[in-house]
Formats: C-alpha cells, structure tokens, sequence
C-alpha cells in the first residue's frame, strides 16, 4: 500500500483524492453522514471503501 498516499482524515482525502471523491458521492446520504462522522478515522480509499461496506452490513445502507 506504499503506491498510495494516506490522508489525515476523510475531508483531506476528498479533497486531495479524485478517485475517493467519486466513490464517495455514490454512497447513499446517510452513509456519507455516517462517514463524515467519523471523519478522522478514514484516510485511504481502501479505509473508505472498508468503513463504507462495514456500514452496509450493518443495515445502515440498504
């Protein structure tokens, strides 16, 4: 995972990442709301992609 850079929180990564940014606006709203929550806790794509399904699992996504 060295080829890709790690952000301080999800707010940096979406604005630094395109590719996170993307996936981030197909999320349904109140899995974006859950994410920003807990902005400091995301930092990769892979981090935002993991803490996404996590989430739908959880039945907040359906």
């Amino acid at each position: 995972m060295d080829d890709f850079p790690s952000y301080l929180c999800l707010t940096d990564l979406l604005d630094q990442d395109l590719s996170s940014y993307e996936y981030f606006q197909t999320l349904a709203p109140e899995v974006q709301t859950a994410l920003r929550r807990e902005d400091s806790s995301v930092g990769t794509l892979d981090e935002l992609q993991a803490r996404a399904e996590s989430l739908r699992e959880s039945g907040l996504m359906e």
